[in-house]
């Protein structure tokens, strides 16, 4: 079985194996296991013996984040970045928590950065109770996070920043990477808000008061990054927008000088066609300058044509 255990006494904590985790006897007893489904269930079951319920939830295939009060304790499932590389469509990893007094049963199917984060925490003797372990795990996942959103918005401050139609392409394939991140972000944000939300209003002696306020300040941090998504998004929108006109005039600028050019000759080749005919009564058919003539003419001709586009500035962007 893939995981480990901490068993806590007096706010010092000590390594233990899985299956130790189960015997002891301490003020916490923290188990974590990162293993598939059928190992999860099968331990969860048959050693931890836990309800059904709660092992379907904490192994459950697709999950988003909720908080639920079952007995004397609370099901929690809350996502954050994993070690392992993301999805587009699932950019965060889940970590399925079911604490009651005095335990905590916690389970990932990815590493994730916020675990190894309160690893630390319980090792330096900052943890002491479920409440104090559930609120670090939520505080751990929102500040990790938290720098994430704040590249996003980077991101699209130096595209709105560097806005040339020379670099259209580069732009809004950054545009574009930046949208579906804060989409695929807040697709959990806002949903673990509510689940922070409720875990910190849940009766229980489990949770200390400061685990409540910890546990509401990670629910008020989700709700900034939502927004902070949210708007990311709608920006991303609006800059795509804008960069898909100045592609739009790109091509009706390029198609006009094609369209210019295309008057310019377009008498210019009727004049060359006329003569190039094999006919007689042609005009200077039989003058010995009518070369030069025809030549001059048709220049004339196309230099009038393309002086009156300049002065209507047709040429313009």
């Amino acid at each position: 079985m893939s995981g480990f255990g901490y068993r806590i006494t007096d706010g010092k904590a000590e390594r233990v194996s899985v299956k130790d985790a189960l015997t002891c006897h301490a003020d916490l007893v923290w188990v974590h296991l990162s293993t598939t489904e059928a190992e999860a269930q099968k331990w969860l079951r048959e050693e931890a013996r836990l309800n059904d319920y709660v092992v379907d939830a904490l192994t459950a295939t697709e999950t988003r984040p909720r908080c639920e009060q079952f007995g004397h304790g609370a099901l929690l499932n809350l996502r954050g970045r994993s070690t392992e590389p993301a999805t587009t469509g699932d950019p965060l990893a889940s970590v399925r928590v079911w604490a009651i007094k005095g335990r905590v049963f916690s389970v990932t199917r990815k590493p994730l950065y916020a675990v190894d984060a309160v690893v630390k925490e319980v090792e330096g003797g900052e943890v002491r109770d479920p409440g104090d372990l559930i609120s670090e795990i939520a505080t751990a996942i929102t500040e990790d996070l938290d720098p994430v959103v704040a590249d996003l918005g980077d991101e699209l401050d130096a595209c709105e920043e560097k806005l040339d139609p020379s670099a259209i392409f580069e732009l809004r394939r950054t545009v574009m990477r930046v949208r579906i991140g804060a989409i695929g972000y807040r697709r959990f944000l806002v949903p673990q808000r509510t689940a922070l939300e409720k875990l910190a209003q849940l009766p229980g002696d489990w949770l200390a008061e400061d685990d409540r306020l910890h546990l509401a300040a990670a629910a008020d941090r989700a709700a900034r990054m939502a927004e902070e998504l949210e708007s990311i998004r709608e920006r991303a929108a609006l800059l795509h927008e804008t960069l898909t006109d100045l592609r739009a005039e790109q091509i009706d600028h390029r198609s006009l000088v094609i369209s210019i050019v295309a008057v310019v000759f377009l008498p210019l080749t009727f004049i060359t066609g006329l003569y190039g005919m094999n006919v007689d009564g042609l005009p200077f058919q039989h003058s010995a300058h009518a070369f030069d003539w025809i030549t001059i003419g048709c220049v004339l001709l196309g230099a009038g044509i393309l002086g009156y586009f300049l002065r209507r500035h047709w040429f313009r962007h």
